[in-house]
């Protein structure tokens, strides 16, 4: 379903839209798929980051445990 809402941009910002929106049908189908893409990017920023202070907060055991690994190599 869609909503029709009204916003207000930049002209320079409304010339770089007309100028890539050839490829689309018209300005509202790129401004929508260009909110989809800048979304998906804020929820991978996101995933990452908590992923980034899992790996932080284990970081030590992390260390001991790829250390350890280490002592069983042998030399070639």
């Amino acid at each position: 379903m869609k909503i029709k809402t009204s916003i207000s941009l930049s002209a320079d910002l409304l010339k770089a839209i007309d100028e890539y929106a050839r490829e689309y049908n018209n300005r509202s189908e790129f401004i929508e798929e260009a909110v989809r893409v800048f979304i998906r990017q804020l929820i991978r920023r996101q995933q990452d980051a908590r992923d980034l202070e899992i790996i932080n907060q284990h970081a030590d055991y992390l260390n001991r445990e790829a250390a350890d690994v280490l002592t069983y190599q042998v030399d070639l």
